[in-house]
């Protein structure tokens, strides 16, 4: 351990290149066709990860703990309030003593700037598993799922993205799909189109690499002629019902049914959603937006979601096939 010779990790979509990804894809697909079989060779046997999940999570951690220990690794889960981080100890601090112990640090919290730092001082591979502006793993995981289901070459591919602009996925999905050349839509009221900085940065982006990425309030211009529509959901643990009302009122156009999967005239268009997805009434979440609202779910309909173009299932799957990818990637071999 603290071996620094070879020190990545991901701590933004932004720090990837095309080839990164491209690596990171062809990878995971390897992995993932060995899954449970024979061939599925230990390739992190004596390493050791730490998951410091600040905020709940069900696919991310899974995916971790079940890519690492898939290749042979352990891990130890700190979760909310169950580690000094910020409230005894700084982040530096935290990171230069995990650094000490285990070989790759995942980071998971509200904060984006805590993942940053962790990133400078540890000495080990870090990998942001959500924070406010990014959810990079996500973002691989979608790539997956997009090469598995369609031939097109990145470059003539396109992705629109539907609700609020602002979501750490369609940031992430920004800048993945500017690096690879695709079209990404973005489809958000304008209050909701994101930050001035990441639309910059796909910008340049897409200068240089060919990739075209747009937003619009137009849900209909949005999706037309789209292979994959994206839907993320609006509302998240903990929010006040008080700051639903605006939200869910001005996001009520965007809400991703049959009719938005027509309007992209593409018989072959098929859904994707990061989940947990908020489609009927059967959450507390759910259950609240139905009072509120009169309205069964959120930014999609079940119809959509458990239809035969959702592919949500295989980009959960997919999370952990990417995540170990990146595992492997980052710290197989003694020359980590």
């Amino acid at each position: 351990m603290g071996d620094t010779r070879r020190v990545r990790g991901l701590l933004k979509d932004s720090d990837l290149t095309s080839d990164r990804i491209e690596e990171l894809i062809a990878l995971a697909a390897r992995l993932k066709s060995t899954h449970r079989t024979s061939a599925a060779w230990p390739a992190l046997t004596g390493r050791s990860i730490a998951l410091i999940f600040a905020k709940s999570s069900t696919r991310t951690r899974s995916a971790f703990e079940v890519a690492a220990f898939g290749q042979g690794a352990r891990v130890s889960h700190f979760g909310p309030g169950s580690s000094h981080l910020d409230v005894h100890e700084s982040a530096a601090d935290t990171a230069m003593v995990l650094g000490r112990l285990y070989d790759g640090i995942a980071y998971r919290g509200p904060d984006h700037d805590t993942v940053e730092t962790l990133g400078r001082h540890a000495g080990v591979p870090v990998w942001n598993a959500l924070t406010p502006p990014w959810h990079p793993t996500q973002a691989l995981a979608d790539l997956l799922t997009i090469k598995e289901h369609c031939r097109k070459p990145w470059a003539e591919i396109c992705l629109a993205f539907v609700g609020d602009g602002r979501s750490n996925v369609a940031n992430s999905l920004r800048i993945t799909g500017a690096l690879l050349g695709m079209t990404v839509r973005v489809a958000a009221p304008a209050a909701m189109s994101g930050s001035a900085d990441v639309r910059a940065t796909a910008e340049r982006i897409c200068a240089r690499a060919g990739g075209c990425v747009t937003e619009t309030d137009d849900i209909e211009e949005g999706v037309r002629g789209a292979d994959f529509v994206y839907a993320d959901t609006w509302i998240h643990l903990g929010e006040p019902i008080d700051s639903w009302r605006p939200k869910l009122a001005a996001l009520a156009p965007y809400r991703v049914d049959g009719q938005v999967l027509a309007a992209t005239k593409n018989p072959d268009v098929r859904f994707l959603h990061c989940m947990p997805a908020v489609h009927d009434s059967s959450t507390a979440i759910g259950a609240a937006v139905l009072a509120e609202t009169g309205r069964e779910g959120a930014e999609v309909t079940t119809e959509v979601l458990r239809g035969p173009a959702s592919l949500v299932l295989d980009q959960a799957e997919n999370r952990m096939h990417t995540i170990k990818a990146l595992l492997v990637s980052d710290l197989a071999g003694p020359n980590r």
